[in-house]
């Protein structure tokens, strides 16, 4: 059994917003890796990684993936957190990789199997005009996706309005709630016109809303048949899902911002939600994704792993994997990388008619070229990097929380 000799963090990206984990082994040539990018805090989760959890881990065998998740959750004591949460999901996936090269085969062999020949993915469409999103979703259409998210300009497209305040608070989009819930099932009405049932539509309203107008959003969309509607409401509020319940035939999904079991579970148990969101590379890794998702299936909830555009291609390929093996599968999030970027990566999933193919190759699958990562990412490399989420505010100034 392949011992662990060492854990190193590799910045990579234009801007080296990605980090990406190499666990290495005792045994020659094999390692893994695993996704621990965060854009807003990378140097936070380096931290947890470097003087937290790789000095608790070398020595240990790589295969023992559940004992060590268990270990790496609460060796801070305090638990469930985004940043500690990214630090193990790197480490996790990489011992999935580790895993797979081991056996000769790829990760989802190991969770028991392909039960799907194709991964189904939806695709971002949006324009800051109805004529702009609908040669967006033309565009994806003729490339063979089925399930496309539409957006009027953007998460609160659709409801932004000018606004001075003076300069008392940073620049920010002003963002008004009745004109959203307005503009929104308008748009869906001329999609619906135009291409009847033949496409799946999702929309994100990105927590933009509050609870009231959260429900009244969810019910004027009903006519339009949904796949799912996308982040209704804040992590805040998620107890009003019982009232867009009761009110709403819009199938729900959420989960990107979840780190704490509490978040999501309770959402399913009571079937509040349709398909849960987290990233993987958000909730734990690998491990815990996979229990979550045996838990929705219980409940009758599917699947949707969250990716997003800052996203990198392993945190990609680990949600794959999961997505062969999963029966609850519902669709997956794409994400599109520029030729540069893939070089960086080789043996990295792609996109075909809309739907994501892993390379079948052992483990993971996929690969990084370290000189390459590292000539990716040297122009950015000696600057300080700040990169903190971009909020928008209400017309009176305040702020809205995503």
């Amino acid at each position: 059994m392949a011992k662990i000799t060492g854990i190193r963090c590799i910045r990579t990206r234009q801007n080296r917003s990605w980090t990406i984990v190499k666990v290495e082994t005792n045994q020659p040539g094999l390692y893994g890796i695993g996704s621990a990018s965060d854009v807003y805090q990378p140097s936070a989760v380096i931290q947890v990684i470097e003087e937290l959890l790789a000095p608790q881990l070398i020595g240990r065998e790589a295969g023992q993936i559940e004992d060590i998740w268990q270990t790496m959750y609460t060796s801070g004591y305090w638990r469930n957190g985004a940043t500690l949460h990214t630090a193990m999901s790197g480490i996790d996936m990489a011992l999935w990789d580790i895993k797979g090269k081991e056996a000769g085969m790829p990760v989802y062999e190991l969770l028991g199997g392909p039960v799907r020949s194709e991964i189904r993915c939806y695709a971002h469409a949006d324009g800051h005009t109805y004529e702009q999103l609908e040669e967006e979703v033309e565009r994806y259409r003729e490339q063979g996706y089925t399930h496309i998210r539409c957006q009027l300009g953007g998460y609160g497209g659709g409801g932004f309005v000018s606004s001075n305040d003076g300069g008392l608070f940073p620049p920010a989009n002003r963002f008004d709630e009745d004109l959203y819930v307005d503009a929104i099932p308008g748009m869906f009405e001329k999609l619906r016109n135009k291409y009847g049932m033949e496409l799946k539509f999702t929309h994100d309203v990105h927590e933009h809303l509050n609870p009231a107008n959260a429900v009244i959003l969810a019910q004027r969309l009903d006519p339009y048949k949904l796949f799912f509607l996308e982040d209704l409401l804040q992590a805040e509020h998620t107890d009003w899902y019982r009232r867009v319940r009761q009110l709403s035939s819009t199938p729900q999904a959420i989960g990107e911002l979840f780190t704490h079991p509490q978040e999501w579970l309770p959402l399913v148990q009571e079937r509040l939600i349709d398909f849960v969101r987290m990233r993987v590379s958000k909730a734990g890794g690998i491990t815990p994704c996979r229990k979550i998702a045996t838990v929705c299936e219980a409940y009758g909830v599917r699947t949707a792993w969250q990716e997003g555009g800052e996203n990198d291609p392993v945190n990609q390929v680990a949600a794959a994997h999961l997505d062969m093996a999963i029966w609850n599968f519902g669709v997956q999030e794409s994400n599109h990388f520029k030729e540069k970027e893939r070089e960086v990566f080789p043996g990295m999933a792609v996109i075909e008619g809309g739907c994501l193919k892993l390379s079948g190759k052992p483990g993971l699958g996929i690969d990084i070229d370290e000189e390459k990562a590292m000539a990716l990412g040297a122009d950015a490399s000696g600057t300080v990097y700040h990169s903190p989420y971009k909020l928008d505010r209400r017309p009176d100034g305040t702020l809205i929380r995503p």
